[in-house]
């Protein structure tokens, strides 16, 4: 009897927090899984509750790849059934040009929260194989190039090679101690992906505060989540503009990683993915796995 193929995951920054959950989750249900980072396979003691590899991470491909540079990872999303988008920052670096006395903290501090910042040259209009090159002065890797414009560049090569579907990590909210284009360059990937891209099932994973107890530090914060998140819901969501991220539900990472898969299972799940839908989705999923 002839085996069914597998379908093919590639996930770029499958070896972080989240990442590294969505790579669990498909290769437990059967998906041929693909990681491409820096490092290749995790440093387990970073992501999980142990330092030595888990059973199913044998299951996963585990390669190095430079998103800023395509060349180093386009070869992996030929024939690919869908390709995932798992990184980007939560804080820029302004911070080191104070510490190290080359910036004024009120001249660091004007940059961290300016309206704007430099992306990459335009992703959809580099030449084949060209790398993507920060534009600031000292090269910063920007909200504007990790959140927005390495994911439009991966997208672009995923659509090149008639991949059917591509997921973004995209974030609930952004959060009052950020800067406001934390948020605006995850929309702003979204718009571009959905619209440059139409031929290509675009799912984004309006993710919020992850939590696990692999990671102690989480664990505080999120108990403080669930607390603001419902006094949110008792105003009817009316605290969100104040609380950001902060006045919504976090999630267990695990949760949202098996709902990543469930969406991608699902054809008829496409565009923006909120929160209630990612827990209806891990929860169809978590009864799947019990059959």
């Amino acid at each position: 009897m002839a085996h069914a193929v597998k379908k093919k995951l590639v996930v770029c920054g499958g070896n972080g927090f989240l990442g590294s959950r969505i790579c669990r989750a498909a290769a437990n249900r059967g998906w041929s899984v693909t990681s491409i980072s820096r490092s290749g396979e995790p440093n387990w003691s970073s992501v999980s509750a142990s330092p030595t590899a888990p059973a199913w991470s044998d299951k996963v491909e585990w390669q190095k790849g430079d998103i800023m540079d395509p060349k180093t990872y386009t070869s992996h999303l030929e024939n690919a059934d869908a390709v995932i988008h798992s990184m980007g920052i939560l804080l820029e670096a302004d911070y080191k040009g104070v510490v190290s006395g080359k910036e004024s903290p009120i001249a660091g501090l004007q940059r961290a929260f300016s309206a704007s910042k430099a992306g990459t040259q335009n992703p959809m209009n580099r030449s084949e194989g060209e790398p993507l090159r920060p534009q600031e002065r000292d090269g910063q890797l920007t909200y504007e190039v990790m959140n927005r414009d390495t994911a439009v560049s991966l997208a672009k090569e995923a659509a090149d090679r008639k991949v059917p579907a591509f997921l973004y990590i995209s974030a609930a909210a952004g959060a009052p101690v950020l800067p406001a284009r934390y948020i605006s360059t995850k929309r702003e990937a979204e718009s571009i992906i959905s619209t440059q891209f139409p031929g290509m099932r675009s799912i984004f994973i309006r993710a919020p505060f992850m939590y696990d107890s692999s990671r102690t530090f989480t664990m505080p914060i999120a108990a403080l989540g669930h607390m603001a998140s419902m006094a949110n819901d008792l105003t009817g969501g009316r605290l969100t503009w104040l609380m950001g991220a902060g006045g919504i539900k976090p999630l267990k990472a695990d949760v949202v990683g098996d709902a990543v898969v469930e969406a991608l299972e699902d054809e008829e799940v496409k565009g923006p993915v909120e929160v209630k839908q990612i827990e209806t989705l891990a929860t169809r999923a978590w009864r799947k796995n019990m059959l």
